[in-house]
């Protein structure tokens, strides 16, 4: 899955290529095939792109960037949040500070022990 993800293609439709069959009142409904339920034409974003596969992932709008904070789509934003400079996860500084750089700090602290 995360390789289909990283994958991912940006794809177009027209509105025009959405089309919803009508639905039956019938007793015993005829079943339409889940691929001809809607006849949609994907084509790549970049016309240098093959079109998608039948099993491609793809995706219509870019993600919205989780870097800079964005109230009105509830993204709080990565400045100031700790994160863990050995690691390169999502957890690691490298990623979270979105090539900001970051500073690291080392703290001593003295706990009296029982």
């Amino acid at each position: 899955l995360k390789d289909r993800f990283d994958g991912a293609s940006r794809v177009m439709m027209r509105n025009s290529d959405v089309e919803v069959p009508a639905q039956r009142n019938d007793a015993a409904p005829h079943r339409v095939p889940r691929r001809d339920r809607y006849s949609l034409q994907l084509r790549p974003h970049n016309p240098d792109h093959k079109s998608p596969g039948v099993k491609d992932l793809v995706y219509l709008e870019p993600s919205p960037g989780f870097c800079v904070k964005n109230p009105r789509l509830g993204i709080p934003g990565t400045l100031g949040r700790t994160c863990n400079d050995t690691s390169i996860g999502v957890d690691g500084c490298d990623l979270m500070c979105c090539g900001r750089g970051y500073r690291t700090e080392t703290l001593s602290v003295v706990e009296r022990c029982n």
